[in-house]
């Protein structure tokens, strides 16, 4: 499977992670994963179904200094998702905690469509499952849902979860640098728009 590579130095690698694919096993040990293709060392995850941009680093201690821009927020994540009806706010913060820790989500819509919106998100936190919990607790789930609403109950079918990673803003953490990397919606989430104008 050819991974698209977004940004690639000396010190860390950027690609945009397929659909389906895990960033790392699971209890159950599966064997292919995107680490185990790459064979770096993952600085956050993406879940399963979810597409977009992961950073990786070629070594343990820019992972270490990496991860620590996580864990201070230093990194902007901006997702794109399509969720479940029109919220009736355009913007809104979401701020519902997640197994009793904090958590807040900012969305913006940027689309309207018939029986779903295209939002922008933007996870101030970064508790798991984060944008897939709180649309679902605000009425609007993710459409392609499976874990925490029930597929067959949306109106619009999608083959997987409506959810991309489309950009990250950071800095190097070695070159200082300010980084600002995005990457397109994939084929199958421009297919499904297509066919849901």
């Amino acid at each position: 499977m050819a991974i698209p590579v977004i940004y690639e130095d000396n010190y860390i690698l950027v690609v945009d992670k397929p659909s389906g694919l895990l960033t790392i096993p699971t209890p159950k040990n599966e064997t292919r994963t995107l680490t185990s293709i790459l064979q770096l060392h993952p600085c956050h995850r993406l879940d399963r179904e979810t597409s977009g941009l992961i950073i990786y680093a070629k070594g343990k201690s820019i992972q270490k200094k990496m991860m620590e821009e996580f864990r201070q927020r230093k990194v902007e994540k901006t997702y794109l998702a399509f969720i479940r009806g029109i919220p009736a706010k355009i913007t809104g913060e979401i701020k519902n905690k997640i197994e009793g820790l904090s958590a807040q989500t900012r969305y913006k819509i940027i689309e309207k469509r018939k029986d779903f919106a295209i939002v922008e998100v933007s996870p101030l936190t970064g508790r798991t499952n984060q944008i897939r919990i709180h649309f679902k607790q605000i009425g609007h789930p993710v459409l392609g849902e499976t874990k925490f609403a029930f597929r067959r109950d949306f109106k619009i079918k999608a083959k997987r979860l409506c959810l991309h990673a489309w950009k990250l803003e950071f800095k190097h953490p070695v070159t200082g640098q300010w980084l600002n990397l995005t990457s397109d919606l994939p084929q199958d989430l421009k297919a499904f728009l297509d066919k849901n104008k």
